[in-house]
């Protein structure tokens, strides 16, 4: 049984929406978002990555930086910028990326299915990215950033959802990659109460983005709960920020690779030893070069002094029956990364970068061709039930395993932590 909890929402006045919303914190570098706020004294950047009001020397985990968003946020609030609802209400949030669309709940997701499993997780977090979301959270009392959660889709559940679509939506504006952002705001209590009780009937929920921030509300909860003598469970720390999709609306990009040199070996070396396990084949139509997109899994792209090649993986090097050795992601880790390139960890291998795969093929060439890279992986992107697989087993993928796009965006409804 499943819990989510409808919540007196904080969020932008409708003309503010625009001026308001930001990209995830997690997406965009320091500078990035410097450069991006920049001229815009109300985006939410400034609360999510509060360093761009600061020295540039400051750490970003500084006391300084997390005080700082505090104040941005109450800024905020104080010239009416933001303002909160009245009633605890559920919110629909609906995503358009060209073609693509997803309609989720935003609800409070419980921190004891958390704990407990019901909201399962398919990723290790690192000690200091969950320090700084709990940091984050417990200096501003308030959960910025939605965890992006998934399920096994229900009929009884699209129904709710698209009747609420129906109505006139309270935000609808476009963000970054001509992504269109829809929210509705869900008051009647008699759907409020359908949806709780349909929610009560799915098995188990699926972290798909936001294992730091799940896990910081995890610890969060923690603190609180020391410091309330009259805890009853009910408080708004048992819960978490979340916006949860039906598997089937899930869109998952290519979370592509490059590496920052080729391990000491020629060009001709490096590719015999990639040819050990690959089927190494250039890529060209009419004698030019061309770029390769993976159309199937257990093929990449490669990228090498301007020249794109399809690479095949032969089917003894992974166990087709292992929900983790038969992702791409290791495929390319156990097969070329390390045993080829010498990058034995790539959570701390500092050879090794990632690119999502929205930034398409195109970037992947420009780190090659501009120095920043010596070679770069285009992968085919892993599945939504490929996920759920290692998730059920109890499993963690390797790291950089899913890009899902579209993004939400940061700033159109906060979690106040009563």
């Amino acid at each position: 049984m499943i819990r989510v909890k409808p919540f007196r929402g904080l969020r932008p006045k409708p003309e503010y929406i625009d001026q308001v919303a930001s990209p995830p914190y997690d997406v965009l570098s320091s500078e990035e978002a410097r450069e991006k706020a920049k001229d815009r004294p109300f985006s939410f950047l400034h609360v999510v990555k509060p360093e761009i009001d600061l020295d540039p020397s400051l750490e970003t985990t500084h006391p300084d930086v997390y005080a700082k968003g505090a104040e941005n946020l109450r800024r905020l609030v104080e010239r009416g910028i933001l303002a909160r609802d009245e009633k605890s209400c559920f919110y629909v949030y609906k995503l358009r990326m060209g073609a693509h669309e997803q309609v989720g709940l935003m609800a409070g997701a419980a921190v004891d299915d958390y704990e407990q499993n019901r909201i399962k997780k398919h990723e290790f977090t690192r000690p200091s990215k969950e320090q700084d979301r709990v940091n984050h959270v417990d200096r501003l009392n308030a959960q910025t950033g939605p965890v992006f959660l998934t399920y096994n889709a229900q009929p009884e559940i699209d129904v709710l959802m698209s009747r609420i679509i129906e109505q006139e939506p309270v935000y609808d504006f476009v963000g970054d990659y001509d992504v269109r952002h829809l929210l509705y705001v869900v008051s009647d209590e008699d759907t409020i109460r359908s949806i709780r009780e349909a929610f009560e009937k799915v098995d188990a929920l699926y972290v798909a983005d936001g294992h730091h921030r799940s896990a910081a509300a995890t610890r969060v909860r923690e603190l609180r709960k020391k410091e309330n003598t009259a805890h009853t469970g009910e408080e708004s720390y048992n819960y978490f920020l979340s916006v949860i999709f039906p598997d089937n609306q899930m869109q998952i990009l290519d979370y592509n690779r490059t590496a920052a040199d080729l391990n000491g070996l020629t060009t001709e070396d490096f590719i015999s030893g990639v040819s050990e396990t690959f089927t190494v084949r250039p890529c060209r139509s009419s004698g030019i070069p061309e770029p390769y997109r993976p159309e199937r899994a257990h093929s990449f792209g490669m990228y090498l002094g301007g020249q794109w090649y399809k690479l095949t993986a032969g089917e003894e090097s992974f166990d087709a029956g292992n929900p983790i050795a038969s992702l791409d992601v290791s495929i390319l880790q156990e097969n070329l990364l390390d045993p080829v390139l010498g990058i034995t960890d790539p959570r701390t291998d500092e050879r090794i970068a990632f690119v999502g795969g929205i930034r398409g093929l195109e970037e992947l060439e420009k780190r090659v061709d501009g120095g920043k890279a010596a070679v770069a992986f285009a992968l085919y992107p892993t599945s939504i039930s490929q996920l759920m697989a290692v998730a059920d087993a109890g499993k963690v993928m390797p790291p950089k395993s899913t890009w899902f796009e579209p993004k939400l965006r940061s700033g159109v409804v906060v979690y106040v932590l009563d």
